[in-house]
């Protein structure tokens, strides 16, 4: 394990994005975790600063000294995080970024501590990056399986709360649930599609719905969150060129993502001999069924319906679920902080 604190030192501890989603679920796994927190600073917008948040005042992000911190924990979006981490950085902080705005950096690690833990011995940059959510689930799931059979290629498609749009994403799906359940007669009487909620956020409502368009389409019509998976997975596991088809689709759900994986292996491994590694893997939990409500508020990834891929040489299919915003963000930005102590 890396050693860039001494074990039992009080780290001086920041987060910045202290308010939202994330960085309040941060605030409350540090406590969770009896994390060596000496100084706890908390940075937000400015039309949050100077409020008490846990007994601490809010300072503006954009314009605090971070001077003297240890370890400051950013969720924000990837422009804030372009703009800042390097000046939180420069300052002495180790930075841990969960926006998207470093992971591609090929000097800047992008670590699941079960996974790659090893990637924190060189951080030039002063910057870890956290995964995609998405990525995040899958990652402690296939790191085994891939030390044991050697990963060759990866059909993944996704099935992902609102909640990875942050608070927004729960806004429109509540108001678009409510919306629908106010005209469910008529719309059972085959009403008229003036009586569905419009789209907002996603290209197509939401409520009672899947959006397979999530988000903007980029480099061979692939979305930006399927090129993320495709990209991350990668890195993480140091496979530079896997190939890696993903379709990210957006579910009525509000927290945990699930993902129905096909796998194929350079060797044999049968789905038994899958299930023996994956039952002694750090951060997976077996399940015979793997669902959003079993994983949420949950450490650990949920994985089952663990199978063979008679389509492929030495192929498997399997179901994967996690919480994406305690082990998606929230609780592995923590866990990285852990490594660079213990």
């Amino acid at each position: 394990m890396v050693h860039r604190f001494t074990p039992g030192q009080k780290l001086n501890v920041g987060i910045v994005g202290a308010t939202g989603l994330v960085g309040s679920m941060i605030r409350s796994i540090l406590a969770e975790r009896n994390f060596p927190v000496g100084q706890l600073r908390l940075f937000a917008s400015p039309r949050s600063a100077g409020k008490v948040l846990d007994g601490v005042v809010i300072e503006d992000a954009a314009s605090a000294d971070y001077a003297g911190l240890d370890v400051v924990l950013f969720s924000v979006g990837g422009d804030t995080s372009r703009a800042l981490a390097p000046k939180v950085a420069a300052a002495g902080a180790i930075v841990i970024d969960n926006s998207s705005a470093f992971r591609s950096d090929p000097e800047v690690p992008l670590v699941v501590p079960e996974v790659n833990s090893h990637a924190l011995a060189h951080i030039p940059k002063g910057i870890v990056a956290n995964p995609n959510c998405t990525t995040m689930a899958v990652m402690p799931a296939l790191k085994p399986l891939h030390d044991e059979a050697g990963l060759k290629r990866m059909v993944a498609s996704t099935y992902q709360a609102v909640s990875g749009g942050g608070l927004e994403g729960i806004d429109v799906l509540a108001r678009q649930l409510a919306h629908v359940g106010e005209r469910a007669s008529e719309l059972a009487q085959g009403g008229h599609d003036a009586l569905l909620p419009a789209a907002e956020k996603w290209a197509v409502p939401i409520a009672h719905n899947v959006v397979p368009l999530n988000y903007v389409l980029g480099e061979d019509d692939y979305t930006e969150e399927e090129l993320k998976l495709r990209d991350e997975s990668r890195k993480i596991l140091g496979i530079p060129g896997l190939p890696v088809s993903g379709t990210c689709v957006r579910v009525p759900v509000f927290t945990a993502h699930s993902i129905s994986l096909n796998v194929e292996f350079e060797r044999p491994i049968s789905p038994e001999r899958a299930l023996e590694l994956l039952a002694s893997a750090p951060g997976v939990e077996l399940s015979a069924c793997p669902n959003p409500l079993e994983a949420t508020g949950k450490d650990e990834v949920f994985v089952g319906r663990v199978r063979r891929d008679p389509t492929v040489p030495h192929g498997l299919a399997l179901f994967v679920v996690g919480d994406n915003l305690r082990k998606g963000a929230a609780l592995n930005a923590v866990q990285i902080a852990e490594a660079l102590i213990e």
